[in-house]
């Protein structure tokens, strides 16, 4: 059965919360983000969730499958409400959250119909985040040891994670996906290396991680995958927020690499994702698919 074939090809796991911004509330979490474009770009993603049962809860199931994204694998919660995320604007490009503790998502339980869902996947996207708690954590240890390729946005938050946990997440990696600030932090703690090069080839080492992105922002993004470096400059845009454009980059690259594309051609096109939502207020924005061409075409000419 070819990946195009199977109903959910892209398992993605963690937080589905609101983003309370400075002018506007809007859906978000990392996993929620990246199985909306997943969507958006013609594939099946399922999304392995939990949320309370109050109105933000509601309001997320009812955009959810308005998106076309199934909402088969949300768990309610009966004491728990739905996961919320103060945001504010931070240094640059940074962006402060005040993410609430404990949420609805901190409480994923483990479902016997994850089993045959997992098996039958082809990608398994995961972060930091999901594991602040033991008991999403345990249920992510599990769907870990069954997830057929996986896939790392690691996303840290401080203070929700530890190194322990980081370094068990880290461990049988097929893809990592991280920015500048958190190779930094990462590598701080395994090595002396200044450089972003060595950098990486220290953490590829040391984990045995086969493919590693590095998103920069405005300054573009880095592939280390085959032994080999592959690099983009990104796309220019008027920003109007960065939030969620590193998950619509990662929702990109894995749309490329599922047809077969090559790093660079991945990555063009990745850049745009993230290029065309940073145009937009919110993390899931409505877009064609001709839009992110035109963001290609535009900056080739």
């Amino acid at each position: 059965m070819s990946l195009l074939e199977k109903k959910h090809a892209i398992v993605c796991y963690g937080e589905i919360l609101w983003d309370i911004l400075p002018n506007a509330t809007v859906p978000g979490g990392a996993p929620m983000n990246v199985a909306y474009h997943l969507k958006k770009l013609g594939l099946e993603p399922a999304l392995i969730t939990r949320i309370g049962l109050d109105n933000y809860g509601k309001r997320l199931i009812q955009l959810m499958e308005k998106a076309g994204v199934p909402t088969d694998f949300f768990q309610m919660d009966f004491e728990l409400d739905t996961g919320r995320v103060t945001m504010s604007p931070g240094e640059g490009e940074d962006i402060h959250y005040d993410i609430v503790q404990p949420v609805a998502w901190d409480n994923i339980q483990w479902d016997d119909q994850f089993v045959p869902l997992l098996t039958g996947s082809s990608y398994f996207i995961y972060g930091s985040l999901a594991a602040r708690s033991s008991a999403s954590r345990s249920v992510l240890y599990r769907l870990l040891e069954i997830a057929p390729f996986r896939v790392l946005d690691i996303n840290l938050r401080s203070p929700h994670y530890t190194r322990p946990v980081l370094e068990e997440l880290l461990t049988g990696v097929d893809i990592l996906k991280l920015n500048a600030s958190e190779l930094e932090l990462l590598t701080g703690w395994f090595s002396g290396y200044r450089s972003e090069t060595d950098r990486i080839k220290a953490l590829r080492d040391l984990f045995h991680i086969p493919t590693i992105v590095l998103t920069k922002g405005s300054q573009g993004s880095v592939m280390n995958t085959g032994g080999a470096f592959y690099e983009h400059p990104g796309f220019t845009v008027e920003v109007a927020d960065t939030v969620g454009s590193g998950d619509a980059f990662l929702a990109g690259l894995l749309h490329c690499l599922i047809q077969g594309l090559g790093p660079p051609d991945a990555l063009e096109f990745a850049s745009a994702m993230g290029a065309l939502v940073a145009s937009f207020n919110g993390p899931c924005p409505e877009y064609t698919r001709q839009s992110i061409y035109a963001i290609i075409n535009n900056q080739q000419l």
